[in-house]
């Protein structure tokens, strides 16, 4: 199981201004490179680094792929479809409930919470509190065949992680998984930051989140 540590950090105002501002802190990237369904093999360059503020989480995504793809036409629609990147977060650990952050290429996200196999989408007002640059745009498109290298940026508040009582992430220990799909692209993958011993692709799996550790 995986561990990382996670910076603390301040000077952040807006999602666009995350990757230059985690260069300045240097916040190194970690990869999402485990294919764990050899079914699934192809690997596109994906890498992730992650910071906080107390009361944001900062997650900047770099990706170099195949073909992109961004239909899904608004929050809460199915962004997994897309060049999607996601965020699994457990705040306590030994509970069940965890949050899931997708979002696809062009920032459009899906936000749930719950068990596995009892998911509930966060309130509208709530999924509009994450902060979102992508730079492909924000405007939904149809799949664009060619290499691709693309950006994406999020920051997450305190008030997204919504079943939980959570002010300041600074000093939390939980547990999370980072991941990279795109079921409808030319060729569909599923990576995981860490690595899912099943016997099929899912990511609703909490018993393989890694561990994490938000600094003071």
């Amino acid at each position: 199981m995986k561990n990382l540590e996670i910076k603390k950090i301040s000077g952040f105002t807006t999602a666009q201004e995350i990757p230059a501002l985690l260069d300045r802190e240097g916040v190194e990237f970690q990869p999402i490179d485990t294919v764990n369904w050899p079914e699934y093999p192809y690997k596109p360059e994906v890498k992730f680094r992650v910071a906080h503020t107390g009361d944001y989480i900062l997650i900047h995504y770099t990706v170099t792929e195949a073909s992109v793809r961004a239909v899904a036409p608004h929050d809460g629609g199915r962004v997994w479809e897309d060049a999607c990147c996601e965020f699994f977060l457990q705040p306590e650990t030994g509970e069940p409930v965890y949050y899931n952050f997708e979002c696809n290429c062009a920032g459009t996200l899906l936000l749930n919470c719950g068990r596995v196999g009892d998911r509930h989408p966060a309130p509208e007002n709530i999924m509009q509190q994450v902060l979102r640059w992508a730079s492909l745009g924000r405007e939904p498109f149809e799949e664009r065949i060619g290499t691709c290298s693309w950006q994406l940026a999020l920051a997450i508040p305190a008030a997204a992680v919504f079943n939980h009582s959570v002010k300041d992430f600074s000093g939390l220990h939980m547990r999370a998984n980072f991941y990279k799909c795109g079921d409808l692209l030319q060729t569909p993958h599923f990576l995981s930051w860490n690595p899912i011993q099943l016997p099929k692709p899912c990511f609703h799996c909490p018993e393989f989140f890694g561990n994490i550790h938000f600094g003071e």
